[in-house]
């Protein structure tokens, strides 16, 4: 009985430890990664939030380290992140008879750069746009930064997904 104890715990150390590649906790596949790197994103919309830059830059490396074993450095990771935010934008929602808007809308677009330097094929550049309504009654600078790390967690996800998950 022992024998075949001490056999399946051996079974299971050499089990675990022969399996390489990527894991992630989204499901997707990291391949052989073991970094990524995130350059700051530049605030190029016609409409300029001073801490839109950051916030969202900081938003993609978090996600990364939230769901990957992917560890973030500066520069020349395995991925490599970089591009710009290209719109930032409030329209007006569901107006109303006396010709106001009961909703307002913050949108957020980004253009994306991704780099995979251990498999350039799945490299891609794309777009990425998310929005969140508000009360067009509230004040936008009491809730201007919570709409925004929303919408950066949103468009950090897709980022996410369109990488490993390839969606």
């Amino acid at each position: 009985m022992n024998s075949k104890i001490i056999f399946v715990c051996l079974l299971i150390s050499w089990t675990t430890w022969r399996c390489t590649g990527g894991y992630s906790f989204t499901g997707g596949d990291i391949g052989e990664a073991k970094t990524v790197s995130v350059e700051r994103f530049p605030n190029n919309a016609p409409l300029i939030q001073p801490n839109l830059s950051q916030f969202l830059t900081e938003a993609i490396k978090d996600i990364f380290v939230q769901q990957t074993n992917l560890r973030v450095v500066d520069s020349d990771g395995d991925f490599h992140f970089s591009g710009s935010i290209v719109e930032y934008r409030i329209t007006p929602l569901a107006p109303q008879a006396n010709q106001t808007a009961s909703q307002s809308r913050l949108t957020i677009a980004i253009n994306v750069i991704f780099e995979n330097h251990l498999e350039p094929k799945k490299s891609y550049e794309e777009r990425f746009s998310r929005f969140a309504d508000f009360d067009a009654e509230a004040s936008f600078s009491a809730i201007e930064e919570q709409l925004i790390r929303q919408i950066n967690e949103e468009l950090a996800e897709n980022v996410l997904n369109r990488a490993i998950v390839n969606w």
